[in-house]
């Protein structure tokens, strides 16, 4: 037992944990003993988990096409995710579903812009901008869902790859 009469070894990083006395707050560990400093505003460390680190990846699927857009081929990055973690079920469902919808916004896009280029189309250049904002959009919506652990299907999206 410790000074505040904790049983057992206690945590081994740094940071806020409930209270070994039982106080109801939370009182700093500083990696050797338990300090004086007491709060009822931190909330408890944590181990960080595998199920953070999904959710990082599933969000870096899609927030990377937006990065690869600096390159030229905005599937690069949702590629590369895909490559790397292909074994994780739910940054696969992510890294795939970005890939599709860059690989088919990419083929929307050279299409209208190859059609107004041939036709001088003014009303194409603007579906074109159209289809660029909504890519911007839909990939930042895509994004929250995959920060905040849920599944997302981007619309008008052919399917390459599952």
């Amino acid at each position: 037992m410790d000074a505040f009469g904790a049983p057992g070894p206690p945590p081994v990083a740094p940071g806020w944990y409930p209270d070994p006395a039982g106080s109801g707050s939370h009182r700093y560990w500083d990696g050797a003993r338990w300090t004086d400093a007491v709060s009822s505003a931190i909330p408890p460390a944590g181990p960080h988990g595998e199920r953070d680190d999904a959710r990082s990846f599933a969000l870096a699927a899609h927030l990377s096409a937006v990065l690869s857009l600096f390159v030229g081929l905005p599937f690069i990055g949702p590629l590369v995710v895909y490559a790397i973690k292909k074994d994780d079920p739910f940054v696969r469902a992510h890294a795939a579903e970005a890939l599709n919808f860059n690989l088919s916004v990419m083929i929307y896009a050279v299409v209208l812009a190859t059609a107004a280029a041939l036709l001088v189309g003014v009303l194409l250049l603007m579906a074109l901008a159209a289809v660029i904002l909504a890519w911007l959009v839909l990939t930042c919506v895509a994004a929250t869902k995959a920060g905040q652990g849920e599944t997302y299907r981007y619309p008008l999206t052919i399917r390459f790859v599952s």
